[in-house]
């Protein structure tokens, strides 16, 4: 069905009073025609001109599909009045501020949320009140539970990520107080971090001019205590049930939250709950993601999707997507859309590692094979799993702190997505292990996890994992990783690590490769390998590591197991 598009009046600016008396401003598109309309509301801490269109069409291009269109800045950001705290007055305000939406002139009383990021925890923290008017989400790139889907991963400190955010909100918070000298110090800061003092995790510029950033909070709780519980949208969201559409990306440091709450949803919900994860970063959602264009089905149908999603649940327009397989993936390889009715998993794709003990030498000894045995390239030796009656050493792997590895891509860093990494595969701080070329296409969709017996000779290291293709002339391009941090004390073996889940169609003649290394800075801290916290590791304990890999070892063997939808 064709849709007419309709003329936009000019925006205008409207300001609520919360129930504890505090102006919000907004900006407000309407249709320019007779309604009424349903709301759109957006609650972003950015300045509400930006209107998250580094991702969305302009809410012009909204109001002109029939919907009043509401850009609201949070408390203490942009034009409105009060103290800006991270999150912490997002429940509260969001009732009033749906509330406010739905009593517009002109509106049905019927409101949707939408945007990505902090735009949408203000969806979840919003929907938590369960203001009457609010009758559905389109949530994007969120942290669910705060802790494990945002400022931790697997127990390590985002650091590129949450120092970069903290400064740029740290710099908008001196913009609005007028404070020149302190923004420029911040801007400057921004495009080059710094990650050099004592105490690398603490700049002291932060601690200067942010003294109460959230920043300094999330250092100080470094394990999932009462502090996370509190804040994050999980704790409280066991009541909710409204229809969601979540969006994903594969390259975006967020992608758990998203997974995390639709995985939780689509079992509990009585309303339909649709997920569509393509191959972008945080931003922007385009083609070209990091150094590889994903063709012109990789531009994003995100707007067009919200359009039929608000047109069905906030109009009751039959727009069709409630027959439509509710998971849109894209498969990158094939750069296509495939369709799942489920996120359940069917039989696992398992790759055991194996070597001679130099995969941190010859990218041509460490291997990724499926099978019992594997005969070594360029060797006349059989390397059999579980056992096997010829003894190797195990891959060590020897991280120095002055030249840690260095992030390249992938959803933890910036620039994020695909990055090619041969020369960086070359590092002998890097194992790798690379199956053989592939005869046939290898479809691979869902959770990945490796399975890996390790130690090290510190009370603490970190151990990277980055899977990639390997192309027929040799460049090697990553579609998913992950990082932990290991206590020695606390360490099982073998260690299972959780990757990035991932959609891929490695195409014949590629190779999958794994990389495993101690250090991905600065998208997570360096080590110090002393067991200190994140928060008070100083620079100057930073220690050697050895870490040590056992490929064959166990009743199974050191494993990579991709999941298949």
């Amino acid at each position: 069905m064709e849709f007419t598009m309709l003329k936009v009046q000019p925006k205008q600016t409207l300001s609520m009073v919360t129930r504890d008396r505090v102006r919000l401003d907004a900006d407000v598109y309407r249709p320019e025609a007779e309604g009424p309309f349903p709301v759109l509301l957006m609650r972003q801490p950015y300045g509400r001109a930006i209107a998250s269109t580094v991702v969305y069409a302009h809410p012009i291009w909204y109001a002109a599909h029939g919907y009043i269109v509401v850009i609201q800045d949070v408390r203490g950001r942009g034009t409105s009045e009060g103290d800006f705290k991270l999150f912490a007055h997002e429940i509260l305000d969001g009732y009033d501020a749906v509330q406010w939406a739905a009593n517009l002139p002109g509106s049905t009383g019927e409101v949707g949320m939408y945007g990505f990021s902090y735009q949408g925890m203000t969806q979840l923290y919003a929907a938590i009140a369960q203001p009457p008017a609010l009758k559905t989400l389109c949530p994007a790139m969120i942290g669910y539970d705060l802790y494990q889907d945002w400022a931790y991963e697997n127990r390590a400190f985002c650091l590129q990520a949450n120092l970069g955010w903290a400064i740029q909100l740290a710099a908008e918070t001196a913009r609005l107080q007028g404070d020149a000298a302190a923004y420029q110090r911040l801007a400057a800061a921004a495009q080059d971090l710094p990650l050099g003092d004592a105490v690398p995790t603490r700049p002291s510029l932060l601690q200067q001019l942010a003294p109460d950033s959230f920043y300094h909070e999330w250092l100080d709780h470094p394990e999932p205590d009462e502090y996370w519980q509190q804040l994050s949208p999980k704790t409280y969201f066991q009541d909710v049930d409204l229809p969601m559409l979540h969006i994903g990306g594969w390259f975006d440091t967020f992608l758990r939250g998203t997974l995390h709450l639709y995985k939780e949803m689509a079992d509990r919900s009585t309303y339909r709950q649709q997920l569509i994860v393509g191959p972008w970063a945080h931003l922007p959602w385009s083609r070209t993601v990091g150094a590889l264009d994903f063709g012109p089905e990789a531009n994003s149908p995100c707007d067009r999707l919200q359009i039929r999603w608000f047109d069905q649940f906030l109009k009751g327009i039959d727009t069709g997507l409630l027959t439509e397989p509710p998971i849109q993936l894209f498969e990158m390889g094939t750069n296509q859309w495939r369709s799942y009715p489920s996120w359940n998993t069917h039989k696992p794709l398992v790759f055991y590692l194996a070597s001679t003990g130099l995969a941190a030498i010859d990218d041509r000894d460490g291997r990724l094979t499926q099978n019992a045995k594997c005969k070594m390239q360029n060797s006349s030796e059989t390397i059999q799993h579980p056992t096997s009656n010829i003894q190797h050493p195990p891959d060590l792997l020897v991280h120095d702190p002055w030249r840690p590895v260095p992030a390249r891509g992938g959803h933890a860093a910036y620039p994020s997505g695909p990055q090619e990494r041969s020369t960086l595969d070359s590092r002998t701080d890097i194992l790798t292990y690379t199956s053989e070329p592939l005869t046939e296409a290898l479809h691979l969709a869902g959770e990945v996890q490796l399975h890996v017996t390790c130690t090290a000779d510190t009370p603490s290291f970190d151990l990277h994992a980055v899977v990639s293709e390997v192309q027929p002339d040799g460049r090697v391009f990553n579609f998913t990783e992950g990082h932990i941090v290991v206590e020695a004390g606390a360490s099982t073996n073998p260690l299972t690590l959780a990757l990035q889940p991932t959609c891929i169609s490695v195409q014949p003649g590629c190779a999958i490769r794994l990389s495993l290394s101690a250090a991905c800075f600065p998208a997570y801290p360096v080590n110090a390998g002393t067991g200190s916290p994140v928060g008070k590791a100083r620079l100057l304990d930073q220690q050697i590591i050895t870490v040590t890999v056992h490929s064959q070892t166990g009743d199974r063997g050191s494993s990579l197991v991709f999941s298949q939808l």
